[in-house]
């Protein structure tokens, strides 16, 4: 799981409202891209400064501002100086271990949520803090990294599609709708984590099958944390009365809603199925070690009455009939031979090998 931590607890004692960005270095690479449109028109652009974001402010267009990378808090400063965006707000978006939430303060809402993407090069999931500002015209739209999964809506928009027929408040579903499509192929990636970690444990379980399932459970209880409180947020978006939220845009929200509920489940029973792989682990390795002490318990039991024979002839007494005979010594192999014979026919017999 890749997660950025921070230390909160550098904010101690500071006032409400202070910014800061917390274990992210100041100089980290900060992009701001601005697309601006209505049904008739389109412009794309990135930004050097932040200042040339501000006329958007006040046009009849979308415009749809979005910041990659927090490690500059005066850029998010002077945006929400701009777009009047209280400091506490400002503060949420910077802290990244916020949990997913919706408030509205009339001129506009916020909201904030967790964007999880599959790393295929180290098979690990990628969690990154996404905050959103949606105004009357205007939506703003942080993230921590550089890059998103959010290229398909501007392939929308660049067409012409049915997305530039309305406002700020269904670009807002889109991207919503975007992160919540992805969290299924990141389900589908653990799922087939889990599948081979299952496997695994029936067949050749192992110590690093153990830390493998304590890896597993503490992801999915950060998966968990990150999800779960998602579906709060959009049912309070689709059933909230702010005049930014349009009845048409609440219907597309409903279905989010609903795929929201099937990640839930999937990661429900995902969190089920790698609880129960301790028991599996600790079965496999029951059953091996089983397994060896049925074959050591054979093993000494074909030798015990070897060993009596060998015992009782290897006693130095001098009056031993067998001991002058010319084929005692053979006799006894052929008895010993038997002997294991015999005994192997039995386990067979009663199935024990």
């Amino acid at each position: 799981m890749s997660r950025h931590k921070h230390k909160l607890s550098k904010k101690a004692g500071q006032p409400p409202g202070t910014l800061h960005a917390g274990d992210i270095p100041s100089t980290e690479s900060v992009r701001i891209t601005v697309i601006d449109y209505d049904a008739t028109h389109f412009t794309e652009k990135v930004v050097d400064q932040i200042t040339e974001c501000f006329p958007f402010r006040d046009t009849e267009t979308v415009t749809w501002i979005n910041v990659d990378g927090l490690g500059n808090t005066r850029i998010i400063e002077e945006l929400g100086k701009c777009f009047t965006i209280h400091p506490l707000i400002l503060e949420d978006i910077l802290n990244t271990d916020q949990r997913p939430k919706m408030e509205d303060l009339e001129s506009y809402i916020y909201l904030n949520m967790k964007m999880l993407s599959f790393i295929d090069a180290e098979k690990d999931v990628k969690v990154e803090h996404v905050s959103m500002l949606i105004g009357p015209t205007f939506l703003i739209s942080f993230q921590e990294d550089v890059g998103d999964i959010f290229d398909p809506v501007r392939e929308r928009i660049r067409k012409d599609g049915r997305i530039r027929k309305f406002g700020p408040d269904y670009l807002a579903y889109a991207l919503i709708d975007g992160i919540v499509d992805n969290y299924f192929v990141v389900m589908e990636k653990l799922e087939e984590r889990v599948e081979e970690l299952e496997e695994e444990l029936v067949l050749h379980p192992s110590q690093e099958s153990l830390s493998r399932i304590s890896r597993l459970k503490k992801d999915m209880i950060f998966l968990r944390k990150s999800v779960w409180p998602l579906r709060e947020v959009i049912n309070n978006l689709e059933h909230s009365e702010s005049p930014l939220i349009k009845e048409t845009t609440a219907i597309y929200l409903r279905d989010v809603y609903d795929h929201t509920i099937q990640v839930i489940d999937t990661l429900e029973t995902l969190r089920d199925m790698v609880s129960g792989m301790l028991d599996i682990y600790l079965s496999g390795i029951s059953y091996r070690m089983n397994e060896i002490m049925k074959v050591l318990t054979l093993i000494a039991t074909i030798f015990i009455p070897l060993t009596f024979v060998a015992g009782v002839y290897g006693m130095n007494f001098r009056y031993m009939p067998e001991l002058g005979w010319e084929y005692g010594y053979f006799t006894v192999w052929v008895v010993m031979i038997g002997m294991v014979v015999l005994m192997l026919f039995y386990f067979r017999k009663k199935q024990w090998i």
